[in-house]
């Protein structure tokens, strides 16, 4: 599996140098070829997930960009990426893998909250930040993540006095954690099962932020 994934990135660094239509064109069944691998990849990290873990549906991103609003106009991803949907409204939070030539990584958490997901997570920060600080810094999703990261605000949220106790963490607007995989990593036959448990770690901030958007202020369920 190893030399296929390796062949894979050839691919993808090849189509790096020749992002255009006609080369795509002229070598989509080595495209196809290359994605079935790396969909196998995916595949196998997913069966490894449901040990830990109730994931919904395993969805592997198309190879070709939305150029519309972009300016960068070139037509195709250098990149396979995936992510795994967790089952269930009580279950909050999802997984991304992204693998490419030099550019790999895992990620997990909340990229894109909506306006009331979002108010209600700074609520719960603002009402208990030590909690939620202690989440965070669990040993082990700290020794496997580092650090909590996403987009923030420069000032404190509407709502929100900037003097407020853990207004660090309630300027955020993304929750995400992000860890870089080399190629040794990837081209590891334990690769899915690496994967796997960097994800299980995740488990203390899923369930707390579960908990946190299935709730109102008041802990009274919204399910």
């Amino acid at each position: 599996m190893s030399e296929q994934i390796t062949a894979a990135f050839s691919f993808l660094k090849e189509l790096k140098e020749n992002n255009n239509r006609e080369w795509f064109n002229e070598n989509k069944p080595n495209y196809e070829k290359h994605k079935n691998v790396i969909k196998s990849v995916f595949e196998e990290v997913q069966k490894k997930m449901e040990f830990h873990d109730e994931i919904e549906k395993l969805k592997i991103f198309r190879i070709y960009r939305d150029v519309r609003f972009s300016k960068n106009k070139t037509p195709y991803k250098t990149h396979f990426s995936c992510s795994f949907v967790r089952r269930g409204r009580e279950r909050r939070g999802g997984y991304y893998l992204h693998l490419e030539h030099e550019n790999s990584f895992m990620a997990c958490g909340f990229w894109n909250p909506s306006k009331e997901d979002l108010l209600r997570i700074r609520q719960e920060i603002a009402a208990d930040p030590d909690e939620f600080k202690e989440v965070i810094d669990h040993s082990g999703l700290k020794k496997f993540w580092g650090r909590l990261q996403g987009d923030a605000l420069k000032k404190a949220p509407k709502g929100f006095s900037p003097d407020q106790k853990g207004i660090e963490f309630i300027r955020f607007k993304q929750f995400v954690f992000i860890k870089k995989l080399d190629l040794e990593q990837v081209l590891d036959s334990n690769f899915s099962v690496e994967v796997s448990n960097g994800f299980k770690t995740m488990s203390v901030f899923f369930n707390y932020m579960s908990d946190v958007l299935t709730t109102d202020v008041n802990g009274q369920s919204l399910l």
